[in-house]
């Protein structure tokens, strides 16, 4: 098949600043370093909301090469400028030793008034995570497909886990990071809506009402974006592994693909009850790919691996078309070596196996994420 209209992507991703001495966070960054990431690479990296934080977004790209060709350079970039400043780089969702209380907000009239609404929820926001825009130029499309993809969140989530540890423990959890996130108020599952203009009238009620500035404040792990004709999938962590990431922006585009096909055939995905949903996020947080979820149609629980199977077959064709086959089916490599949260879990088990105190197996963990990181990042 073809694709009928040019698809674009987009993706955005957050990491850690981490003290090459200590492999604690480095709280307080020098302006030097930002200042000359800034210049090497312009608008596409920018502070977030802790100092010990950076964010990096792509240029509007028409491939999904494009798009790992950007973020290979990024990391390999700030990675190199942050060693001038003994800071290591860390693609992880949360930090293994970390406070978030100890934290120092950056000093911007976004993250100040950020501060100011949310207080102490927004002062635990130590997590990272990784945004994926793909274009849906149509308003009233994007709006449907909104409604359609939210059943594919779990799976997406499941497939990025890379924040098992929180303040030095072991939370059992494969994302603990979704369970600070949905903290925010308008986070978690999005709603769904009959129709581009009933969501904006919900936006401008919500400014009417002085409940938020713009939709940007509305922080769903799905959401129509506020700034580009996208849709924007954020549920995921971010991935250690470049191509893992890279390999789920892929099927991300695969799936919104897919589903304009239904739409042009007058078909659409079955929607699930909220509640449903949320069973599936849950699970995918708890185990991430090394556990199950529930196939609604069959009525049972299903070891993830074969609904992961079942889903490259499902947007193979697409993804062909996009030209991203190979990447949709890198899924069955994360399936089969795990996540990085399974990845951090093993190195924490084995060092305390050997003998090292918590402290030290943590700090084990810090050392692998910051040479994961760059895995793959490489200068061609």
């Amino acid at each position: 098949m073809a694709i009928d209209e040019p698809s674009t992507i987009g993706i955005e991703e957050e990491y850690l600043l981490v003290d090459l001495e200590t492999r604690d966070l480095y709280v307080d960054p020098p302006e030097a370093f930002m200042k000359t990431c800034r210049w090497l690479l312009g608008e596409h990296v920018t502070p977030e909301f802790l100092r010990c934080q950076i964010e990096v977004g792509t240029r509007v790209c028409e491939t999904i090469a494009e798009a790992r060709h950007e973020l290979a350079f990024y990391r390999r970039t700030i990675a190199a400028e942050a060693k001038r400043h003994g800071m290591g780089l860390v693609a992880a969702s949360t930090h293994p030793i970390a406070d978030w209380s100890t934290q120092v907000t950056t000093d911007k009239e976004r993250y100040t008034q950020l501060a100011r609404d949310l207080r102490a929820v927004a002062r635990r926001l130590l997590i990272c995570g990784m945004h994926v825009h793909v274009s849906v130029p149509d308003d009233e499309l994007r709006i449907d497909l909104h409604g359609q993809l939210t059943y594919f969140l779990p799976h997406l989530l499941a497939l990025s886990t890379s924040s098992p540890f929180w303040r030095g423990s072991n939370t059992g959890l494969k994302s603990y990071r979704s369970s600070i996130s949905i903290e925010l108020p308008r986070a978690g599952l999005p709603q769904t809506f009959g129709s581009a203009g009933e969501y904006n009238r919900m936006v401008d009620l919500l400014v009417d009402l002085n409940c938020i500035e713009d939709a940007t404040k509305i922080w769903w792990d799905l959401r129509p974006s506020a700034r580009f004709p996208t849709l924007e999938m954020r549920i995921a962590d971010i991935c250690t592994r470049l191509e893992d990431g890279i390999a789920i922006a892929a099927t991300f585009q695969s799936i919104v693909h897919m589903l304009t096909t239904l739409k042009r055939k007058n078909q659409r995905w079955r929607q699930y009850l909220p509640p449903l949903i949320a069973e599936n996020r849950w699970l995918a947080q708890l185990n991430g790919v090394s556990g199950e979820l529930i196939d609604f149609g069959r009525g049972e629980s299903v070891p993830f691996s074969d609904l992961m199977e079942e889903l490259i077959a499902l947007i193979a064709d697409e993804a062909d078309a996009l030209g991203c086959l190979a990447e949709v089916e890198r899924l069955r490599v994360i399936a089969a070596e795990g996540t990085s949260a399974d990845r951090q879990l093993d190195i924490f088990n084995r060092a305390m196996a050997d003998g090292a105190d918590q402290r030290e197996a943590l700090c084990r963990v810090v050392d692998h994420l910051i040479v994961e990181t760059l895995e793959g990042c490489e200068a061609s």
